[in-house]
């Protein structure tokens, strides 16, 4: 018998249980997504997924299969950009985040060299 839950099981949890942990998730998945590791986001949108909305909702709500939905969020899934952001918005509204996006300058060096 284990002594412990799985790990997946464990942030499922948490994230079902904690708005502020929902928020953190929701972030990196975004986060991940812009920096290009696609699937680290689709990992952690999937799970915001099942503690949120689930899989059968979120068909409904899009009109799209489970299955599709499951496909696209998996490691080998290919969203289009259209649907990565139904699916995106519908977890931002069933776990009641809201969004604001601040950009900075990054400074580069810029000193000069002279001759």
């Amino acid at each position: 018998m284990p002594l412990s839950r799985s790990y997946k099981e464990t942030i499922q949890d948490r994230a079902q249980h904690d708005p502020e942990f929902r928020v953190a998730l929701f972030d990196e998945a975004i986060n991940a997504l812009l920096e290009g590791e696609t699937n680290v986001g689709k990992a952690l949108l999937r799970d915001l997924v099942h503690t949120t909305v689930g899989f059968e909702g979120l068909a409904s709500e899009l009109a799209k299969s489970s299955k599709s939905l499951h496909r696209m969020l998996a490691p080998s899934g290919n969203p289009s950009m259209e649907n990565l952001f139904q699916i995106i918005n519908a977890v931002k509204k069933h776990a009641g985040i809201s969004v604001q996006v601040a950009s900075s300058c990054i400074q580069q060096n810029t000193q000069q060299i002279v001759a």
